[in-house]
């Protein structure tokens, strides 16, 4: 079943054509990879779906929202289902890691001022359920040893992990993953392999990942879509893709 539809989306800024009528559907309960060599509209692509930009044309809808018609912003995107770990790091570095899931929580604090001052009944409740939910992220991510610590004084790749750590804790139904891998040593990669592979199937989270080692794309994927130049120049199961010439040539150039 399709959880997220692309319908001839164009992006332009200017006169740069960032996408060009490109069309995709994201199969609920699958990995998809969007690949394709640098600047080929990869990131772009996943700001129009989480509301950064809005495509100049074309649809993508949602479930039965349709997010181009209404012009959803990035917050609004996140209480639909869609969450986002970003290739460059977005956390508070000066903030604990237990901190930083939580802060991501905001959207579920639903109770009022006078409720959240004398915290008792209602705030104290609610407080306590995004805690617990918070907490069930942080062991599913092995991040107890860290959890209380400056996630600045951290290393790059746990920083990563926190990252995909805190968009899980929006409760996704779509999960968007820019480049979790870049930057990692082979066992770090080997690690978040294992946990993209894990929020597919042990937490039933649609993934949507884009990652430049096609090593890992082919292991993984269920379904791979090809960019290049802001085009879609091939998409299938990752042995079809493998095999498609325009893929080929774009990623190693004609004889």
């Amino acid at each position: 079943m399709s959880l997220l539809t692309i319908s001839d989306v164009t992006l332009t800024f200017g006169g740069l054509k960032a996408l060009s009528e490109v069309n995709m559907t994201i199969t609920q309960g699958l990995i998809t990879s969007i690949i394709g060599p640098n600047g080929a509209g990869k990131t772009s692509l996943l700001n129009c779906i989480s509301g950064f930009y809005h495509p100049t044309s074309g649809d993508i809808s949602f479930g039965e929202h349709d997010l181009s018609l209404t012009y959803f912003s990035p917050h609004q995107i996140s209480v639909l289902g869609i969450a986002r770990a970003f290739q460059n790091l977005e956390l508070f570095r000066g903030m604990s890691v237990l901190d930083n899931l939580l802060l991501a929580r905001h959207k579920n604090l639903k109770y009022n001022f006078l409720q959240a001052v004398l915290y008792f009944g209602k705030a104290s409740r609610i407080e306590a359920e995004n805690r617990a939910y918070v907490e069930g992220v942080i062991e599913f991510m092995e991040l107890e040893p860290y959890r209380n610590k400056i996630v600045g004084n951290l290393s790059y790749g746990i920083q990563k992990r926190i990252e995909v750590a805190r968009a899980l804790t929006l409760g996704p139904k779509l999960l968007l993953l820019d480049e979790p891998m870049a930057g990692m040593n082979i066992e770090e990669k080997e690690d978040m392999v294992r946990f993209v592979v894990d929020i597919q199937q042990e937490r039933d989270i649609t993934v949507v990942l884009i990652e430049h080692d096609l090593g890992v794309v082919m292991d993984i994927s269920d379904q791979i879509y090809v960019l290049d130049f802001g085009e879609l120049i091939g998409s299938g199961r990752p042995e079809e893709v493998a095999n498609n010439p325009k893929v080929i040539e774009a990623y190693i150039g004609e004889d």
